[in-house]
């Protein structure tokens, strides 16, 4: 059964413009885009942060090789096993974050915040820790025996 009503000109404006305005907000729905720094686009996401697209781009066992991050939000991010070779996290906070086993191959960490950060497995071959923040004695930050000759190197240590 359906049923006709009468509205004024007036009213059905009125009813037209929030029904096409809700409409419109939905067909804007903001969409994360993470690309590469050359821009092309790596990951797509409809999360409201950055963070939340880049830990479901790592569950979901995206390749963010190449992934321009710069001066992101991840502290606490789980980015463990991740490929993130060649990736830009320059300026990053990457406090407390668990990089474990991640591929961080040529990557950019430079003035990176990676206080807290598990490192353990990672592979470090290449990239680059100018400035970064470790947090020195006592920290937290974790690698193992058989990574600190890929570590000085990345740091820039030449050991003899």
């Amino acid at each position: 059964m359906s049923k006709q009503i009468e509205v004024s000109d007036e009213t059905w404006e009125k009813i037209k413009d929030v029904v096409q305005k809700e409409g419109d907000k939905e067909k804007k729905k903001a969409k994360i885009e993470i690309k590469t720094i050359g821009g092309s686009l790596l990951w797509e996401s409809e999360k409201e942060t950055l963070k939340e697209a880049v830990e479901e781009a790592v569950s979901k066992d995206a390749n963010l090789r190449g992934a321009n991050l710069r001066g992101a939000n991840l502290r606490g991010t789980n980015l463990g096993d991740a490929n993130l070779e060649g990736a830009y996290l320059g300026d990053v906070n990457l406090e407390g974050a668990n990089l474990r086993g991640a591929n961080l191959r040529g990557a950019n960490l430079r003035d990176a915040d990676l206080g807290g950060t598990n490192l353990r497995d990672a592979y470090l071959e290449g990239a680059d820790f100018y400035h970064t923040k470790l947090y020195g004695k006592g920290g937290t930050t974790k690698i193992t025996k058989k990574q600190i000759p890929d570590f000085l190197i990345a740091l820039g240590v030449i050991v003899e």
